[in-house]
């Protein structure tokens, strides 16, 4: 593709196994998390390994195809470009903006022409409409922000206190290794991004009227890191501010801004009787620097954000994450994969006895024998108390085997 790029391989161990296969490829993701460039990096291998290779490659986002608007469009571009007597691959940039474009993907999957993939930003419309109409034929494969290790790496910078909060504070999208690491460089970037996902994927999408009141409720989520928030207090809150509002609107908004993966909602699970609560639950950000962009850094807040980056680290790694309750106290995720449960408590810093019997109290309580960690930014910490874990947040993103027992 001619593009230049540092590869991701966590994301390409994933995918290329299904190289090749009847299944179809679906990335799905956030704006601006690298999705087109693992489709090059993966064109490049196909066209190293096989140089008669066709390759049709379709970006919404850009003007050239904007004549492809629905399933037929998308079918009859695609048909015209089959070159028999060799593979053809069929790559698909920002799919939800083809109207029906489930009907292409069906139709196409049924001809076996094509080895197909597609990226896509808008997660409900895409789990929805591809699981209703190609219901085994696809795998789904989440792409996030760079991660810790990521950020060092495309940054070519080493691990570190002062690092780690540069990542806390610009956050993963990958562009900003092209950018100097300065506030009023890299925010003016994020504020363009964080409007093209409002605008595209929550105003266009879902025909929103009042820009205004869905920039103060994302305020009140990005001011809410880490706190249990209802619909109903969220409406109260809007409504002290001179903002009329009902709680039936706010479900609504939040889940525009899941579907755009801007934000994550996270729900309450009781540990003892396995129950998912329905009301009080939490939202993280998909990138803090987005977060930031908008409400400002501040360090008063590296708590909250540290949960933020312990739940995206989870997320990456394919955990199912609850917020934990045990009778009145509170476990800040419970994460579980392939018959494995991690309990983990997230705190800045343990300052005193007080923070210590806090964190580390709550996972003693919890009567069973699975694995507990406390993460924090201590610097000196000790590795074991009373059979609970302590990383230091650095230590703990960047090795993946610590959550593998």
């Amino acid at each position: 593709m001619n593009k230049i790029y540092k590869e991701r391989p966590y994301y390409l161990n994933q995918i290329r196994p299904f190289i090749g296969s009847d299944l179809i490829k679906v990335l799905v993701g956030q704006r601006r998390v690298g999705k087109s460039y693992i489709l090059f990096q993966l064109i490049d291998e196909i066209k190293a390994k096989d140089k008669k290779a066709n390759i049709v490659y379709i970006n919404k986002e850009e003007n050239e195809y904007d004549a492809i608007v629905n399933y037929h469009d998308l079918i009859v571009y695609a048909e015209k470009r089959i070159i028999k007597n060799v593979k053809n691959y069929l790559f698909i940039d920002e799919i939800q903006d083809i109207e029906n474009f489930e009907k292409a993907l069906r139709h196409l999957a049924a001809k076996k022409v094509f080895d197909l993939y597609c990226t896509g930003s808008n997660a409900r419309l895409l789990s929805s409409e591809i699981a209703t109409g190609l219901s085994g034929r696809y795998i789904e494969i989440p792409i996030h922000p760079l991660s810790y290790q990521e950020f060092l790496q495309f940054h070519a910078i080493s691990s570190g206190e002062e690092n780690c909060l540069k990542y806390i504070r610009y956050g993963g999208l990958p562009f900003l290794a092209n950018l100097e690491l300065r506030d009023e460089v890299v925010y003016g970037y994020l504020q363009s991004i964080y409007n093209t996902i409002v605008l595209k994927d929550v105003v266009a999408r879902f025909n929103i009227r009042n820009i205004n009141f869905l920039n103060r409720l994302l305020e009140y989520v990005a001011d809410n890191i880490g706190s249990l928030v209802s619909a109903k207090r969220i409406s109260d809150f809007l409504k002290s501010q001179k903002t009329q509002t009902t709680p039936n609107k706010i479900l609504d908004y939040l889940s525009y801004l899941c579907s755009s993966g801007i934000v994550r909602k996270v729900n309450r699970a009781d540990i003892k009787g396995k129950k998912i609560f329905e009301i009080n639950e939490k939202y993280y950000w998909e990138d803090l620097g987005l977060r930031n962009s908008l409400v400002g850094y501040k360090a008063t807040e590296i708590g909250q954000m540290l949960e933020n980056l312990v739940f995206l680290h989870l997320s990456r790694l394919g955990f199912k994450i609850n917020v934990g309750q045990l009778d009145n106290k509170e476990i800040d995720f419970v994460a579980e994969k392939e018959g494995r449960k991690i309990y983990i408590q997230v705190a800045y810093l343990i300052s005193d006895k007080a923070v210590k019997d806090r964190e580390f109290g709550n996972l003693l309580d919890i009567p069973d024998n699975y694995q507990k960690i406390v993460v924090s930014m201590d610097k000196l910490i000790g590795d074991d108390y009373r059979g609970i874990k302590h990383y230091q947040i650095m230590d703990f993103l960047q090795h993946d085997e610590l959550l593998k027992v």
